[in-house]
């Protein structure tokens, strides 16, 4: 009977989960913040359905080992190594700065000993990884430029936690002075070390063996040995078992079994990481906040204010961005996960007395609780406010007269200045993104100038008239239709030939009547199916042969559609007699070839090449 006092408490989570996740996301408050609500009505200090436990904290405590092992994945020893800058320059400096600021005001405001404030600020320090990733997972904004930076902030404190957890017990008081740390850091070292080599030696066929069985539960047995053996390995030598598990997903990120170990992980990791959200919303004391609200509020204000300008300032001068530095920012401001661990230590050691440590806990809870609604109160006040520049536009010179003119240095943009520079043609690029700029001229050093290209002065002053050709190759299509009027209305003459988003987009351009409209994915789309009937079986001439034809049927659709694509209906009966247009053609094609011709379905799903 005693498995059930373990039943109860997960069936409980389990209904909290169901019931808030879904909730928060409708109310747009994302996952995590209606997990935290979730832990913290249910936990000891809400209703009481739940006290905790030392199990339920060793499964959510899994959600964060799972979640960095995923990242792992991600990554790969040569991507590492290209990070080091951001890791160890820019990760490093967020952590010593924060902390000697943090340090500085819990020794004067607070009133603890030198060991104490020191052991408190390099603990707030620490941001909470688990949320940090979870948000721009949520948002998919890991791949930015911002995002990319967190990750390696969030990354170095990782590392940092590990010296920090060590050297807690050798500050505790009446620990010996000279009681050195290098063995524990060295014992830590040799840990990593058999992790890396044992993992190149290892891991690849023991992951062998598990695919040739081709058994479903026994590659997910692998893939949770794996994660969970190396965080438990790397845990016993005292370090993080999150960084023990990232190390296992970055030794198998360039393995062929990288996708099938990400399915195999990622439903485990989304419940156990939901507890772990869980469990610090029960941990928040909200009696407490209600007995010292101003001391709560003064702990919660003063971690945020302290550590935002050192993030900002950091943002500005890895990401040359304010936007994307104030998203690093409030996604980072707020107190971690580690943090609990180092102030746990730091009480059992005499570091911290009770009251102060549930004070920094709850602190700490309340800001990781206000991370989501930071975040998305920022990205609601980035997008409302006006798209002014930065700085001045750039002045172009006078003298460069070009024969073309490329307004947005995107994607799309930057391989038409390519072209052009290689056939020595004289072009000028305009672009709205400062980042953009900065990094184009950094790599290309081509003619390419900050401004905005809807603003005639800016057309003036980069010669439009002058030109041949002005290329519109900005990817906002609110942009390019006010750039492509202004175009046509001020230079009547000029050859525009326009990047459309999508069909919709291609209609309204076409309205403006530019001398050409380039669709931006049809092209690489043909070029696409083409390769797609030579793998089924079609010989190379017959393929191009049929993807020009489909070719000049579309475009002529195009033009044909675009005299109706203000009426859904004609849209749509247009849409399928063409498809049925296409059909026959093909079929006539396939009737007036001869017998030893390829015809158009050669092979049959199943059937073999001989048939």
């Amino acid at each position: 009977m005693h498995s059930h006092s373990l039943l109860l408490p997960l069936l409980i989570f389990l209904l909290a989960i169901v019931i808030a996740v879904p909730l928060a996301s409708r109310l747009r408050l994302g996952a995590v913040l209606g997990y935290l609500g979730a832990g913290m009505l249910i936990g000891p200090h809400g209703l009481g359905w739940v006290r905790g436990g030392s199990t339920l904290d060793t499964l959510s405590e899994l959600g964060v080992v799972l979640l960095l092992f995923l990242i792992g994945l991600e990554l790969s020893p040569q991507r590492l190594w290209v990070m080091r800058r951001q890791v160890f320059g820019y990760g490093a400096l967020q952590v010593l700065v924060s902390a000697a600021l943090l340090g500085v005001t819990a020794h004067f405001g607070l009133g603890l000993g030198a060991r104490a404030a020191s052991v408190v600020g390099l603990g707030l320090a620490l941001s909470s990884t688990a949320f940090g990733l979870q948000i721009l997972g949520e948002r998919k904004e890991l791949p930015s430029a911002y995002g990319r930076l967190a990750f390696a902030l969030l990354l170095f404190q990782d590392l940092a936690a590990i010296p920090l957890i060590a050297a807690v017990p050798l500050l505790a008081p009446g620990a010996q002075a000279d009681a050195p740390l290098w063995p524990r850091l060295l014992q830590v070292a040799g840990v990593v070390l058999v992790v890396v080599l044992g993992g190149r030696l290892l891991l690849r066929p023991l992951f062998r063996m598990a695919a040739r069985v081709q058994q479903v539960e026994v590659s997910t047995a692998m893939a949770l040995l794996v994660a969970l053996g190396t965080a438990w390995l790397v845990g016993q030598a005292g370090a993080s078992m999150a960084l023990g598990a990232f190390l296992a997903g970055l030794l198998l990120a360039d393995s062929e079994y990288r996708h099938e170990l990400e399915a195999s992980i990622e439903p485990f990791k989304g419940l156990l990481l939901g507890l772990f959200f869980i469990s610090v919303g029960m941990a928040a004391n909200l009696p407490l906040l209600l007995r010292e609200p101003l001391l709560i509020a003064a702990l919660v204000l003063g971690l945020l204010l302290i550590k935002a300008p050192v993030l900002y300032a950091l943002g500005r001068a890895g990401l040359r961005d304010a936007s994307a530095a104030l998203r690093l920012t409030v996604l980072l401001a707020g107190g971690g996960e580690f943090a609990f661990v180092v102030f746990q230590l730091a009480r059992a050691h005499g570091l911290l007395d009770a009251a102060m440590h549930q004070r920094l806990v709850l602190a700490i809870t309340l800001s990781m609780a206000l991370t989501p609604l930071l975040v998305a109160a920022i990205h609601v006040l980035l997008a409302r406010r006006p798209n002014t520049p930065q700085r001045p536009f750039d002045a172009i010179p006078a003298e460069h007269m070009p024969r073309v003119i490329i307004a947005g240095y995107g994607r799309v943009g930057q391989i038409v200045a390519r072209v052009l520079q290689a056939h020595g043609i004289p072009f000028t690029a305009l672009e709205h993104s400062i980042e953009q700029v900065e990094t184009s001229r950094r790599y290309s050093g081509m003619r390419i100038f900050f401004g905005d290209p809807g603003r005639p002065e800016l057309l003036r002053a980069a010669q439009v008239a002058q030109a041949e050709v002005f290329v519109l190759a900005t990817d906002d299509p609110e942009t390019n239709l006010r750039t492509a009027r202004l175009v046509r209305r001020l230079y009547p003459g000029l050859k525009v030939i326009a990047r459309a988003r999508n069909r919709q987009h291609a209609f309204r351009l076409m309205d403006l009547q530019p001398h050409r409209v380039v669709r931006e994915t049809f092209h690489s789309s043909l070029v696409m199916a083409r390769q797609v009937l030579e793998t089924l079986g079609f010989d190379a001439a017959t393929a191009a042969a049929h993807v020009e034809r489909f070719r000049k049927h579309d475009e002529d659709l195009l033009r044909r559609q675009h005299e109706v694509y203000d009426d859904e209906t004609k849209l749509v009966q247009s849409t399928r007699e063409a498809l049925a247009d296409l059909e026959r053609l093909f079929e006539a094609d396939a009737a007036e070839s001869d017998a030893t011709a390829v015809p158009l379905n050669p092979r049959p799903p199943g059937a073999t090449k001989s048939a």
